[in-house]
């Protein structure tokens, strides 16, 4: 072993060991308010920055799966009998149990996600912002009363689905753990959540400090595992009233598929193809800093990456030019690295893809600007998976790498003469998750932005998210939404209650007499 990886086993152990995890076999999973090791197959976790083993732990299964459900179960029927304003302030309440953990757990994801340790505290503040949020819903989700045409008073109610079942992808595991579970909660539900099996501890982390905060036991519970295993049981599990995934497109299919067979609906917040527009008369260095933040942060393992950058064809080469130079001075680094701002991919999978999909882009005539290969600079035992922050130029629509989703450092650039055209390229894919517009004409702006088939536009920015706004896509980026109001009523099902109110209602509604 290296001696880069002996310090981030040591480092490893040391974390797992201050939140209570570590033992012979890590204590991966969090079943109704226990921490609980694995019972199926051993699963080995490679530290990203060195391509080395860093510590193995063991599936749940399907037993484990049994335990969490019925667990979730007891739980949310006891956090239904509280009032809505008491179920606030535990949400409130819960989330302190973070303080004074926060370095730790942002330590934690940044060694086994490999993401820099600077986004990754930003991570763990973002987990503090979609609870409190949260938790002011929860007495405000008020019902309507309907003005039927008969003697009935007719309310609706939102009700909650009862548990449900949450499976996150690896490259925000705290930022997707938090983004479900929060909403989940304020509607009333208990959860059962497998994050990915690539990084597993963070959300057991999350879910262990929330419970000391004042949570039932057993409303929240964290199962680690393979998707074949655990996952199919989770999925395929008839307590689970409905099914939440954030990943890939490919595995999106699956569980809707699981989820279709026992008719339980479900919400899946997909992959994306993003196109930033740019407009020769957009303030140019913000457009620049906006499509380097856009794709190559997080080293483009974001599902909005702006990886389709169109520029008005006038100053295409004066953006790719200085962009690609910009792209050159971006700090690629150990996670554990301050200054670091793109770490290495997250694992060799994902690593070997991106790799492929640039030579066989080259292959199909697109020129590489910059990057493309290894970072110069990098530590002698830092033989992970690092890609330097890439631009690629002549590229036309019909590319692979112009219509899949990359999810790495991979910035191609297209021209388009017209306002029309760069709609046309925008459109040109089965994604539909997000989309910018970059120009001074305020009215350009919004017109284009009006036709994009993207769930989430921005206009002379980037990236900008928050808790409080609906989030999803359309076409391949999945259905449904995450976040703000309608990410809430994703959790809950509207119920109508109708009572009669005449003095002399006949409950028979003419079929006889009405007396038994």
């Amino acid at each position: 072993m290296s001696p880069l990886s002996q310090h981030a086993s040591d480092q490893l152990a040391a974390l797992l060991n201050g939140f209570g995890l570590a033992a012979k076999t890590p204590l991966s999973n969090w079943i109704d308010g226990d921490l609980v090791a694995g019972e199926g197959e051993e699963i080995t976790l490679i530290n990203p920055a060195t391509g080395e083993a860093l510590v193995s732990y063991r599936d749940a299964g399907a037993a484990l799966i049994e335990r969490a459900t019925q667990a979730a179960q007891r739980g949310q029927r006891e956090w239904m009998a509280l009032t809505a304003s008491e179920r606030g302030r535990r949400m409130n309440a819960a989330i302190r149990g973070l303080e004074g953990h926060e370095e730790a757990l942002a330590q934690l994801e940044s060694v086994v996600a490999g993401k820099p340790i600077r986004d990754c505290r930003a991570e763990v503040g973002k987990v503090r912002e979609m609870f409190e949020y949260y938790a002011g819903w929860c007495d405000k989700q008020h019902g309507e009363v309907i003005p039927v045409p008969t003697t009935h008073l007719n309310y609706v109610r939102h009700v909650p689905y009862g548990v449900v079942g949450q499976i996150t992808p690896w490259n925000a595991p705290m930022f997707t753990c938090a983004w479900q579970l929060a909403p989940a909660m304020a509607a009333g539900n208990g959860v059962v959540l497998k994050p990915s099996e690539l990084t597993p501890f963070t959300s057991v982390v999350i879910a262990q400090r929330l419970e000391s905060g004042g949570l039932p036991k057993g409303l929240i519970n964290i199962v680690n595992g393979l998707g074949r295993t655990t996952g199919a049981a989770l999925t395929d599990h008839p307590a689970i009233s409905k099914l939440v995934f954030v990943g890939s497109p490919q595995s999106g299919r699956l569980i809707a598929e699981a989820g279709a067979r026992r008719l339980v609906p479900s919400v899946l917040e997909l992959g994306g193809k993003s196109a930033n527009i740019v407009f020769a008369d957009a303030k140019l260095d913000e457009a620049v800093a906006g499509a380097q933040a856009a794709i190559f942060a997080a080293a483009g393992q974001s599902c909005v990456a702006g990886s389709r950058l169109l520029i008005e064809r006038s100053v295409f080469q004066q953006v790719t030019t200085r962009l690609a130079r910009a792209a050159e001075q971006i700090h690629v680094g150990l996670p554990s690295d301050e200054a670091t701002r793109m770490g290495p991919l997250q694992n060799r999978r994902q690593f070997e893809q991106v790799t492929r999909m640039i030579e066989a882009a080259e292959a199909e005539g697109a020129s590489v600007l910059t990057g493309g290969k290894r970072p110069e600079g990098l530590p002698d035992d830092a033989q992970g998976y690092f890609i330097a922050p890439t631009v690629l130029v002549d590229v036309t629509p019909d590319m692979e790498i112009a219509q899949q989703e990359v999810f790495g450092p991979v910035l191609i650039a297209m021209a388009f003469d017209d306002e029309a055209q760069a709609v046309r390229l925008a459109n040109d894919t089965r994604f539909g998750l997000a989309g910018a517009v970059w120009s001074q004409d305020v009215a350009r702006a919004h017109r284009v932005a009006g036709q994009l088939r993207a769930g989430t536009v921005w206009i002379n920015s980037y990236k900008a998210i928050s808790v409080m706004s609906p989030f999803g896509g359309f076409g391949d980026s999945g259905f449904g939404r995450s976040s703000g109001l309608d990410g809430l009523r994703e959790y809950t099902v509207p119920q109508s209650v109708w009572v009669e109110t005449a003095p002399e209602a006949s409950v028979a509604f003419g079929y006889g007499s009405g007396v038994g």
